[in-house]
């Protein structure tokens, strides 16, 4: 399949680019990394009628730490995290996390901001945003607003993102030394979307937690934040039998979906072993 016929444009910088997306409203699409935006295009899934290539908007292209954020810029690809671009466990975290995406062609090219705004429940990096209480800015002629991932996050492929809005940068809050991660992911084949993966973040002080943040993705309309859970972990051992309970809670903490891939039943027991294997390593 070939897409249907669009107008195309190249802006130079963010005014451009938010001049354009006010005049052409829902028929203007952004282009950056277009993994997943292309290949729906390729398919007559969606069909804009007018695409706006920002990978020459050299503002959007940066990545660097300010004061106690990680700043990723618009146009900051998967593969960047195959390196830590932070000192300390936040960038151990995301490196590993990178690892897990699509295939390696395709890192090279899709961007973190992209895959916000695709918004896909299997996404990686939204439940890394979700977990990490990221803060996204968007930008329109009307200003900038920032909103957290919590409230950024809307449902499947939906999100508060407004037609005539540019995400410009994520902000991820740099954890201190005192904190580890783990992420663990089930996939049928190494590439594929995940039908069940976990994120975990703890701090641990003798053997007791004293600061937990977890969430879990691909098994409904979002990532899931289980708030809950974390609360009930501050305190605990940091044992075997402390993330097997947290894991028996998670699986009954959602009502996960059902598809040709996986029924609910069976992605509520991946759940249980994604978290607590993301806790276990975390801990390790």
């Amino acid at each position: 399949m070939k897409p249907a016929a669009f107008d195309y444009h190249r802006p130079l910088d963010v005014p451009s680019t938010l001049t354009l997306l006010e005049a052409h409203g829902t028929d203007g699409k952004i282009l950056a990394g277009g993994q997943s935006l292309v290949a729906a295009m390729n398919f007559r899934l969606a069909r804009p009628s007018v695409l706006i290539d920002v990978n020459r908007v050299r503002e959007l292209d940066s990545l660097a730490v300010e004061g106690t954020f990680l700043r990723i810029g618009a146009l900051t690809r998967h593969a960047a995290f195959h390196r830590h671009v932070v000192e300390g466990p936040l960038g151990l975290l995301l490196t590993r996390v990178a690892g897990h995406i699509a295939h390696y062609p395709i890192r090279q090219r899709g961007t973190f901001a992209g895959s916000l705004a695709h918004a896909d429940p299997a996404s990686e990096w939204c439940l890394t945003a979700t977990v990490l209480d990221a803060e996204i800015a968007m930008r329109s002629l009307r200003g900038t607003r920032r909103l957290p991932a919590s409230d950024f996050f809307r449902g499947t492929f939906t999100t508060a993102l407004d037609e005539d809005e540019l995400i410009t940068e994520i902000r991820l809050p740099v954890l201190d030394a005192g904190w580890r991660g783990g992420f663990s992911e089930f996939s049928r084949r190494a590439g594929d979307f995940a039908l069940a993966m976990a994120l975990a973040v703890l701090k641990v002080e003798g053997g007791v937690i004293r600061g937990a943040k977890l969430g879990i993705g691909g098994v409904a309309d979002r990532a899931i934040r289980l708030s809950g859970i974390e609360a009930a972990l501050i305190g605990q051992q940091a044992s075997e039998a402390t993330f097997q309970a947290a894991a028996a809670q998670a699986r009954e903490a959602v009502e996960p979906s059902a598809d040709i891939h996986a029924s609910s039943e069976y992605r509520r027991d991946l759940i249980a072993a994604m978290v607590s294997r993301a806790l276990a390593e975390a801990a390790a």
